[in-house]
């Protein structure tokens, strides 16, 4: 007996996201991804607890992390944009050094904001 595979999820079920283009103004070049990432989910944490991360379905994409540019992006739902970005602007500092993080762009699909991170 075979197992049952599951129905795909329609199109109009499931959550739409969009993608947040950012880039880290600081004294010297951030060399770690892994610094990034910490310090924009623990403002994320503090700004909108544990609940509203998840329900912003926050992910910070590694592989687009541009070391040389320190740009970068994260996919969040399209019911969040706004809160993840104050969360971003709220970054303090990033491995003991002053650094902010500013939001250059908002799009539904990552192509269109391959200008702000390559």
């Amino acid at each position: 007996m075979a197992a049952k595979s599951l129905k795909p999820i329609k199109p109009s079920l499931k959550e739409k996201k969009r993608y947040i283009a950012f880039e880290v103004i600081s004294e010297k070049p951030i060399e770690k991804f892994a610094s990034v990432s910490k310090a924009i989910w623990d403002s994320s944490l503090s700004f909108m607890g544990e609940l509203g991360v998840s329900k912003a379905g926050l992910w910070i994409l590694p592989e687009k992390w541009n070391e040389q540019k320190q740009t970068g992006l994260l996919r969040v739902s399209n019911k969040s944009t706004a809160e993840t970005k104050a969360a971003l602007s709220l970054v303090k500092t990033i491995d003991g050094q002053k650094a902010t993080v500013k939001s250059k762009g908002t799009s539904g699909m990552i192509g269109k904001l391959a200008k702000y991170t390559e």
